[in-house]
């Protein structure tokens, strides 16, 4: 199996890191971070332009520690999160759920009922509480197979290890036929073109009107042209035309995503005003690009 992997190197501001792995030709996407107490705007930004920078076929997990305590119930935010938070939810919760729902990314630790101790990422002075967290697309949810923290085993003083186990299935791609065809656009070139005329008229008999039996006519039509121009292989091809997706369109859905944060921020006419058109502005390039 051949394996392509390309590492980010850690910032010393943001504590994010990134690796990327090519496995069974699924990319997987695996960004390490931790948010700093005194730094967390600069941190929210910096992981939204990472995460921004994934492609959406990409598999993508997150494991980090937020600083923030997403809490027990999840009325209101089911869409990414479960039932199985731990104890009080703080302010930064709300930063760290607003992520999720920008990137449609479930916290998959909320989503496995645990024992406590197996729930509890941090303790400090008789005090426990949940600050790591996993996330990953909410399209491969249905591939975790388990997420807790092992008990006793720490990486670092005060945190738990946190471990989550992911299952990659990797489908086996069915090769395609197509229907045969005769290559027509050959009788553009005059050559071929002659000759089939020719090889027409004698099929039918070397005269120049059409034959009254239309099928034995075009029976004798394809079969000549077969014969001339050729037919397709029948097999599809497997790279399709991906022009569109230039620079322009890229940098168009970044600025697209960054106002649809805004939006998520303020929620004013004039923020969903500027999402609407840069909704709008995408489509206009990714048209011109096709």
């Amino acid at each position: 199996m051949e394996e392509k992997e390309r590492r980010r190197p850690f910032t010393e501001t943001a504590g994010k890191g990134e690796v990327k792995q090519e496995v069974e030709g699924v990319m997987k996407n695996v960004i390490s971070a931790y948010a700093l107490m005194e730094e967390k705007e600069k941190f929210w930004s910096e992981l939204d332009e990472v995460v921004d920078g994934v492609l959406r076929d990409e598999q993508l997990v997150i494991g980090a520690d937020f600083n923030g305590h997403v809490g027990e119930g999840n009325r209101g935010d089911e869409e990414v999160m479960g039932r199985y938070g731990l104890k009080e939810r703080n302010v930064d919760r709300q930063m760290v759920v607003d992520f999720a729902k920008r990137m449609e990314m479930p916290v998959v630790n909320t989503y496995f009922k645990k024992m406590e101790e197996q729930r509890v990422t941090y303790k400090s002075g008789g005090r426990c509480t949940q600050v790591e967290y996993v996330l990953c697309r909410r399209c491969n949810l249905k591939e975790i197979g388990d997420c807790k923290v092992l008990a006793g085993d720490s990486v670092a003083r005060q945190h738990q290890m946190v471990v989550c186990r992911m299952v990659l299935e990797v489908k086996k791609r069915r090769r395609v036929r197509t229907e045969r065809r005769i290559k027509w656009w050959k009788l553009q070139e005059e050559e071929c073109s002659v000759r089939i005329g020719k090889e027409v008229r004698q099929g039918l008999g070397g005269g120049d009107e059409v034959l009254d039996d239309w099928a034995t006519t075009a029976k004798v039509i394809r079969e000549t042209a077969r014969k001339i121009l050729g037919v397709t292989s029948g097999n599809r091809k497997e790279d399709k035309n991906t022009s569109w997706w230039n620079e322009k369109v890229q940098e168009s859905i970044r600025r697209k995503r960054l106002a649809k944060q805004n939006l998520d921020r303020q929620r004013d006419e004039k923020s969903r005003q500027e999402y609407k058109e840069m909704r709008q502005q995408v489509k206009r390039d990714v048209a011109k690009g096709i």
